[in-house]
């Protein structure tokens, strides 16, 4: 079985809302318009220190009542975390009590990695380990291989994020989705692969993710607009 706190993954995908600004307020808009999972950007939030960001992740789960995801984004997969790689693990790992998920990158070094899914599994924390191509999408072949080394990592769930530079890249990946035995989240970036985010779930795609406004990936599509295609779709 596959879960985000109380999201039970195995009976349906969770739309994901991506928090990055104005976290409380953000995370009433997410709920309000339909989002079942909130994906908290630390390396995008700029929290004063640790404590304001516990406190924060709190009231937002006593508001919202939904299961938040951990995410310090390194540079290299398209984030802005800019301290040090022991820093940034350390916060994730501090942060482990107060939230449902962490999402860490297959690229951060193997022993760092390593710590934070131990630190995580102990904690009951569910575990996404993500990759990302912003310029292409790699032959069917390997993103397997990729997703494959992200379940070997200790991933329960793979994410695969590229960019998409045609039609056939989205089938591409869709094969991918398909074929896979662990779970995973795929996603096709750019305005070519924006149906993924809806098409995807219906290949084993566990997640997609949504914005409440403006986005923070390309062809990443609002999160009512998802919801609607998801009730069409399961």
């Amino acid at each position: 079985m596959v879960i985000i706190g109380t999201c039970d993954l195995d009976k349906r995908p969770a739309i994901v809302s991506v928090i990055d600004d104005d976290p409380a307020e953000s995370a009433k808009a997410a709920n309000w318009l339909g989002a079942n999972v909130l994906e908290l950007r630390l390396d995008l939030l700029n929290f004063s220190d640790l404590e304001e960001a516990k406190k924060t992740i709190e009231r937002i789960k006593a508001n919202t009542k939904l299961p938040c995801i951990a995410t310090n984004r390194l540079q290299s997969d398209g984030g802005k975390w800019e301290g040090s790689e022991d820093e940034r693990i350390a916060v994730l790992t501090e942060i482990l009590p107060f939230v449902d998920a962490i999402d860490i990158e297959l690229s951060t070094d193997a022993d760092q990695r390593s710590k934070l899914i131990d630190a995580a599994k102990a904690a009951g924390v569910t575990v996404i380990v993500s990759a990302h191509d912003f310029n292409s999408t790699p032959s069917v072949e390997e993103m397997k291989k990729i997703l494959t080394s992200a379940h070997d990592a200790g991933a329960d769930i793979a994410k695969l994020a590229v960019m998409a530079q045609s039609k056939q890249d989205v089938l591409d990946l869709l094969q991918v989705t398909a074929d896979m035995d662990k779970p995973v989240c795929t996603i096709a970036m750019g305005e070519l692969g924006k149906h993924s985010r809806i098409v995807a779930p219906c290949y084993g795609s566990r997640l997609t993710y949504g914005v409440i406004a403006k986005a923070v990936a390309p062809g990443q599509i609002k999160i009512h607009e998802l919801k609607s295609a998801m009730e069409i779709l399961f």
